[in-house]
């Protein structure tokens, strides 16, 4: 697929969930804040409680980019795990490498987060990671290879070119934008990691399954 299609693709997904999944989505949203198609201007019936909660858990994958066996997984994961369920899968969700990438601003979208890791761009603690799910720990630094700091999408973040179309850095995370590296200094909160979502509409997708 062409960027150009990806570009649209996002876009159109966008529309559909009602949330901006790229900085240039964000811009259309603006322009048209109703879903795609010959009936997105026209208000929708009242969706089910099952269609309601089926476009919440599709709102926080697509967020973060991730299969829905990934999604499944973590859940798992967040629901044996002391705590509410819903706020412990957000929290793990922003664990992952590819996300703190993007809340560190080395990278504009989490898909270009993801190229970065995949194209083994990025170290933990020194060492090579190329998952884009890998689960950084509370202290490990993340950063960016020294052989790769020149290319040009690392210039254009090390100079804070990301800047003004993604959130405040947050809490949890220590960042030296110049030096491009960043410290996990603990584990998110939900109430600081900035998604969509109302997390207990996916507790409940999963456990009416």
């Amino acid at each position: 697929m062409s960027t150009r299609s990806r570009t649209r693709s996002k876009t159109r997904l966008s529309r559909a969930l009602g949330i901006p999944l790229t900085p240039k989505a964000a811009k259309y949203l603006e322009k048209r804040p109703y879903a795609p198609g010959e009936h997105g201007r026209t208000k929708r019936k009242t969706d089910s409680d099952y269609a309601v909660r089926l476009r919440e858990k599709q709102r926080l994958r697509a967020q973060y980019g991730i299969r829905e066996a990934q999604l499944r997984r973590t859940f798992e994961e967040a629901r044996k795990s002391q705590g509410l369920s819903g706020e412990n899968l957000v929290e793990l969700l922003e664990m992952r490498l590819d996300a703190l990438v993007v809340r560190a601003g080395f990278a504009r979208t989490t898909a270009q987060a993801r190229q970065m890791v995949v194209h083994r761009h990025i170290l933990v603690n020194g060492e090579l990671v190329d998952r884009p799910s890998f689960r950084v720990k509370p202290g490990q630094m993340i950063h960016v290879k020294p052989r790769s700091e020149g290319m040009e999408p690392f210039q254009v973040a090390a100079a804070g070119g990301h800047v003004d179309v993604l959130p405040p850095v947050p809490g949890y995370l220590e960042v030296e934008i110049d030096k491009l590296q960043a410290v996990l200094l603990r584990r998110p909160k939900r109430s600081e990691v900035p998604v969509t979502c109302e997390v207990q509409l996916v507790v409940e997708y999963y456990a009416a399954r």
